[in-house]
């Protein structure tokens, strides 16, 4: 899995993150409830499957993993590369080239920054809820901004809130499903985004 693909994943969940904090103004209790668990320093894990549908090439790409996902935060990871950012710091480690890259962390020029999608990228955005029935919810949310990343998310939850499934559609009529399970909330820990990588990878450091 690229950078490319991981970072389309993450910027599905963390839109579903920031729509939880922004759209306050629909006074659902979906939003309401998912903010209050945010608020209070929880972080979603779980298992992710990425489903990415080109609708020019006709190409399916499909990639998995673990995901952790707090307000500032986040960490990915599958066979071959981890990602943690912890709101200051990018670290990345590539298994196939073992090498780890270290940057700052510029959340203005980072399009899947938890803090972007916090602090008013949603606010274009119109939110509605659909009852689905086992306690489940479909969120959709609906922009006319020319320049959202998305046009319509769709995000389904169950009773506890958690994420089963978000499917975003762009601008290009690409269509982005990531389906969640093993998913729960969870305690914030420091020892959840801690990086670690073989002794043996070679650092590159662009801070510098």
């Amino acid at each position: 899995m690229d950078l490319k693909t991981y970072k389309r994943s993450l910027l599905i969940v963390l839109f579903f993150i920031g729509a939880s904090f922004q759209v306050q103004a629909q006074s659902t209790p979906v939003f309401d409830q998912l903010k209050a668990r945010f608020d209070a320093g929880e972080v979603f894990k779980g298992q992710f499957e990425h489903v990415y549908l080109d609708s020019y090439t006709e190409e399916t790409t499909r990639t998995d993993g673990n995901i952790w996902i707090n307000a500032v935060g986040y960490k990915l990871e599958s066979a071959q590369q981890t990602i943690v950012v912890d709101g200051e710091i990018s670290q990345v480690y590539d298994g196939s080239r073992n090498r780890v890259i270290i940057s700052e962390y510029e959340a203005e020029e980072d399009d899947f920054a938890p803090s972007r999608m916090l602090s008013g990228i949603d606010e274009t955005y119109t939110a509605s809820e659909e009852p689905l029935g086992d306690g489940k919810t479909k969120i959709t949310l609906i922009t006319t901004d020319d320049f959202a990343a998305f046009i319509t998310v769709e995000i389904e939850v169950n009773a506890q809130l958690l994420p089963l499934k978000i499917t975003a559609y762009d601008i290009a009529d690409n269509v982005i499903i990531t389906t969640f399970s093993e998913g729960a909330f969870i305690p914030e820990n420091s020892s959840i985004f801690e990086f670690t990588h073989p002794e043996d990878a070679e650092i590159v450091d662009m801070r510098y």
